[in-house]
């Protein structure tokens, strides 16, 4: 039986907290939900929900730091809710990591929409698994973690996982902006553009490319990028 997906909701206020936990249900998702950072990071170290959903504005600690450290650590997919509208907090929100940027307010639906988005994206293909070797490297996806030829591990975040796996499904062929906006989701535009930027930019640094001649992800200037290594599954 395929387990039931958990999302943990974190928010200060309860009316929002009430209307998305009872909008998820219905949806037929477990969840969890949480006024206080602290009471929320107090859940993760019994469980491991599958997205979670975070306020920025939070009455005991700063909602960007905890994304960061949640897409590092966590392996889920984080999502923002927040009531900041300008670009630049989304720009911000998405380059520490988070997948996907809510602004309020919204209608429950649309995240729930989003969540099972963001879901059918995660699941791997059977045909590919969870590990694949290329260059020195083998992308452990189930851990998150890259591991080079010594056995030494560099931890990866989901949002940098995502598109990692764009590329090694796709080993020298031409992915344009325009098809990296389709299969990872995320309105096009400028925060967009940046975000991919940043994420691709720590994946280089994480896989020790030299920037100014990479030797598995290459920017084709005004088209978009290939990964030039070889790729094995399984």
């Amino acid at each position: 039986m395929t387990p039931v997906p958990l999302v943990t909701i974190l928010d200060d206020e309860p009316a929002i907290r009430t209307m998305l936990a009872e909008a998820l249900e219905e949806a037929g998702f477990r969840t969890m939900a949480f006024g206080r950072a602290t009471e929320f990071e107090a859940a993760l170290r019994r469980t491991n929900p599958d997205v979670c959903l975070v306020d920025l504005s939070l009455p005991d600690r700063d909602g960007l730091s905890l994304v960061h450290r949640l897409a590092l650590e966590q392996g889920a997919t984080v999502i923002i809710i927040s009531g900041r509208a300008q670009v630049q907090d989304r720009v911000t929100g998405l380059e520490l990591g988070a997948d996907d940027y809510i602004i309020k307010p919204f209608d429950p639906a649309e995240v729930v929409a989003r969540i099972r988005a963001r879901l059918r994206r995660g699941t791997p293909a059977p045909a590919t698994g969870e590990v694949a070797r290329f260059g020195g490297w083998v992308a452990h996806f189930d851990r998150y973690v890259l591991e080079d030829e010594t056995g030494s591990e560099t931890p990866f975040s989901h949002a940098e996982g995502e598109v990692l796996r764009l590329f090694l499904e796709r080993p020298k062929r031409l992915i344009s902006r325009q098809a990296m906006q389709e299969a990872l989701g995320g309105a096009a535009g400028e925060s967009f553009d940046r975000a991919m930027d940043v994420r691709i930019s720590r994946l280089r640094t994480k896989l020790r490319e030299d920037p100014k001649n990479p030797r598995l992800i290459k920017t084709i200037y005004g088209a978009g990028y290939i990964f030039l290594g070889d790729v094995a599954w399984g």
